[in-house]
């Protein structure tokens, strides 16, 4: 094959970046060391939605990458979520300044810069953090989602799903960890276990296991995370009055000390957005574009039932006009099911200093198509800024591989001033609806008879304060779990409880909040438990749903786990992930 010469090679790139419609622009290709600026390189809006890999070792520019993306998706009016890791995307709320070098970089690429903000929303994990609080029902979450965070085996998850089961079919809200506690403290008492029995039950060790890790959750603060008003991912989904995309950004300054949460509370958006959203087609622009950075923490010891959800979700998540960017430091940390899926490529420099990374940079320049560049020369000597490209174009074919000189922000490369991120979210129209927490009458309050803690409304204009008005406020931290106002604790709920207590004091170092249980001599459920909860065990919708189980599951949690397939499994496990918004039901 004859060596093309360079005007061949510029004039390859030319020809297959000219697009018709609306594009990203990414910056001027690099063609045998020269910057050609008449050789602009593009992502076609519409294909966005055909999800993308962005890829490069530390220090790179990735977070740049994903800042020029975002702007112009939001002055295309296409709405962009962003994880916020370091602090650093809180900067598109605020306008650049220019200066000599700026200048020099954005006139050699042939970028007209001028500098300007976009319209930002802040959101904050159960507030922890400047932003709106973003909080989840447990029951919305599932047990394939909670099982994940809680980091419990198959046959744990197994019986996780069992209890959700359980109360789905009784009317049992699940809102906060306590609502879930209490179901399983019922479910080993005596009058809980023979509801189970026919299907293997709930034993006392798994028992004992979960609600060891409910602490756990608890001890790291989660239990602001979850509970009421659990956020509608329609929120994402906006514009600002002047057309242009929110750009919504999680900020997640304890992402260290909780990474699984972050990961998994990333999927758990996605599927609820899989489950809200209407089947779309091709459209001219995505209605989101989501950049889930630090997408290994996502695969890592990921079982492979959560893979398969992922793998469902990507593929499918795009026909309802979602387009879903992983950011990583290599290919290899994208299972090859997902990678296959994302037609976009954005890699930036990737490093061989060990043999390992040597290994890497091998696998990594096989994903590429065929080019004129020697990839494996290219991608370690790349610069701060630049990466090698290649994107699907309007026909739905890949892009000539170019190596890109990319494009400078025109916002703020770094942290927006604390004082105005605080009044961007005291100014937030999502803050009357989100910033305080509620505390409505769930399985808790139903299996223990206890009226739910007064809450108050929505502080209108005021940032919320971490710590404070979330769900743990209202009676829905690490108290409350104590004996039920009727009757007392059953035995074998007052032994789990029991057990409970001594976990919260062992690993929180302090004595526990949780009231001392009593004992009942009888054997009488509270009042509050469902009819099909209290006499059916044998009979009705109990006996129906012990042997409907029993027969289809052989009686096995194991089997019953692994019956996704069929219209039972997906009734159990109720979406891709087990999730389940109140929303929908």
């Amino acid at each position: 094959m004859a060596k093309k010469s360079t005007a061949e090679k510029l004039a390859t790139i030319q020809k297959g970046y000219t697009l018709e419609g609306a594009a990203i622009e990414l910056g001027a290709a690099i063609v045998d060391g020269e910057l050609h600026k008449e050789a602009q390189v593009r992502l076609p809006l519409a294909m966005m939605n055909r999800h993308g890999l962005v890829a490069g070792a530390t220090g790179t520019g990735k977070t740049v990458t994903l800042h020029v993306m975002a702007e112009q998706l939001s002055a295309a009016g296409v709405p962009v979520f962003l994880a916020d890791i370091k602090g650093d995307l809180s900067g598109l709320a605020t306008a650049a300044t220019g200066s000599d070098k700026l200048t020099a970089r954005t006139e050699s690429i042939g970028q007209a810069w001028q500098g300007r903000t976009f319209p930002v929303e802040f959101l904050a994990l159960g507030g922890d953090g400047n932003g709106v609080p973003v909080r989840a029902t447990v029951t919305s979450f599932g047990p394939i989602l909670l099982s994940r965070i809680m980091e419990l085996n198959d046959t744990q998850e197994s019986s996780l799903q069992l209890v959700f089961y359980f109360a789905d079919k009784n009317g049992l809200e699940l809102i906060d960890l306590k609502d879930l506690r209490a179901v399983i403290q019922f479910l080993t008492s005596p009058e809980g276990k023979d509801q189970l029995e026919e299907l293997g039950g709930l034993s006392k060790a798994t028992a004992g296991v979960i609600l060891r890790e409910l602490v756990n959750l608890e001890a790291q603060g989660l239990e602001k995370f979850f509970g009421e008003p659990e956020f509608d991912t329609a929120e994402l989904l906006r514009t600002a009055p002047d057309g242009r995309g929110v750009v919504t950004c999680l900020e997640l300054p304890t992402l260290q000390t909780k990474p699984m949460l972050f990961s998994t509370f990333l999927m758990w958006l996605l599927a609820e957005l899989f489950e809200d959203l209407p089947e779309a087609g091709d459209l001219d622009k995505p209605k989101l574009v989501f950049f889930l950075d630090e997408a290994h923490l996502l695969f890592n010891d990921a079982s492979k039932a959560f893979l398969e959800a992922i793998t469902t979700t990507v593929r499918l998540i795009r026909s309802k006009g979602v387009g879903i960017f992983f950011v990583t430091q290599t290919p290899k940390d994208v299972p090859a099911e997902v990678l296959g899926q994302l037609a976009n490529r954005v890699q930036h420099a990737l490093r061989a200093f060990t043999p390992e990374d040597a290994k890497a940079l091998k696998a990594t320049v096989s994903t590429f198509p065929m080019s004129d560049y020697d990839l494996e020369e290219t991608l370690t000597s790349a610069g701060i800024g630049e990466a090698v490209i290649t994107v699907m174009n309007e026909k739905g074919a890949p892009t000539p591989v170019a190596h890109t000189r990319l494009r400078a922000p025109e916002s703020v490369m770094g942290p927006s001033d604390e004082a105005l991120v605080r009044s961007t979210v005291a100014g937030s129209s999502l803050l009357a609806k989100y910033g305080t927490g509620v505390d409505n009458p769930s399985a808790y309050e139903k299996l223990t008879g206890k009226a739910a803690a007064p809450t108050g409304p929505a502080a209108p204009g005021e940032p919320p304060v971490p710590g404070t008005g979330s769900h743990g406020a209202g009676g829905h931290g690490a108290g409350g779990h104590g004996a039920g106002a009727t009757g007392g604790v059953p035995g074998g709920a007052a032994d789990v409880d029991a057990e409970a207590r001594r976990i919260e004091e062992e690993i929180l170092g302090r004595p526990s909040s949780r009231p001392a249980p009593t004992r009942s001599s009888g054997r009488r459920a509270p009042a509050d438990v469902p009819r099909t909860a209290r006499q059916e065990s044998g009979g009705g919708a109990m006996g129906d749903l012990g042997g409907v189980l029993g027969g289809a599951l052989g009686g096995g949690l194991k089997s019953m786990a692994r019956s996704i397939g069929t219209q039972l499994g997906r009734e159990l496990l109720r979406g891709v992930f087990g999730t389940s918004s109140r929303r929908r039901r």
